[in-house]
């Protein structure tokens, strides 16, 4: 892991109508490094992450990766950030070596599509539509088209939700391989045991803040495991 900071946010804010979902994010992201963001629902994790690659406009703060802007430069920032979010929505009737076709053409270098087909599990369904792909084989594709060009950073919002315990632990090696090559990344899960196996340091967002920022081992010194110190962290009374 590097010493330079390939994502640097400051005073990050972000407010729908009368809510504030964003309060004040700082956070950098050192070159080499995986860092884990983990929250409630709702804490603004998928904002924070939405602003940095460039698909939300933040209303205050700054945001840089590799030295730009995400709101002035998206098209720079597309060259160098491969994204996955939440849900893949792709043309029903496409199928999955063709998307993974057209997404690669507009990269000068992409991984060929045999290649993320074999790696991702789904050689024997690349002529499948979309349509007729499961939820977790969507999902499987949806990760597969973040990493086509061969991004320096790619950003992952809940990668294995849905996936079996082998395509799991399938992916997780392949992005520890792709850390090991270089390869920044920013991973939002609900996952501890995702954090733990894959994760250099995790930051936690609670109510628009982060109020922790540590590998996951210190994080969870004096407790039983992460998901204990986790929970130590979020966990609020309910209201009767």
């Amino acid at each position: 892991m590097g010493d330079m900071a390939l994502i640097d946010v400051t005073g990050l804010t972000k407010s729908y109508g009368a809510h504030r979902v964003l309060k004040g994010i700082d956070l950098q992201v050192h070159e080499g490094e995986i860092l884990g963001v983990l929250g409630p629902n709702g804490a603004g994790k998928t904002t924070t992450v939405e602003c940095i690659g460039g698909l939300r406009t933040r209303d205050g703060g700054t945001v840089t990766v590799d030295g730009m802007d995400p709101a002035d430069e998206p098209q720079g920032l597309r060259e160098l950030v491969g994204m996955q979010l939440q849900q893949c929505r792709l043309p029903a009737k496409i199928k999955a070596r063709e998307a993974l076709e057209l997404f690669g053409s507009f990269y000068g270098d992409p991984v060929p599509a045999g290649e993320l087909l074999t790696r991702f599990g789904l050689a024997d369904h690349a002529e499948k539509r979309f349509e007729q792909l499961s939820g977790g084989q969507q999902q499987r594709l949806s990760v597969a088209l973040a990493l086509v060009g061969r991004p320096r950073i790619a950003i992952l919002d809940e990668l294995t939700t849905g996936l079996d315990p082998s395509a799991r632990r399938e992916i997780w090696r392949y992005l520890t391989a792709l850390r090991d090559a270089g390869v920044t990344m920013v991973l939002v899960t609900h996952s501890m045991e995702e954090a733990s196996y894959l994760c250099d340091r995790v930051v936690v967002i609670d109510g628009g803040v982060i109020v922790a920022d540590a590998p996951p081992a210190v994080l969870a010194e004096g407790h039983r495991s992460l998901e204990e110190a986790y929970l130590e962290l979020t966990w609020k009374e309910p209201v009767a």
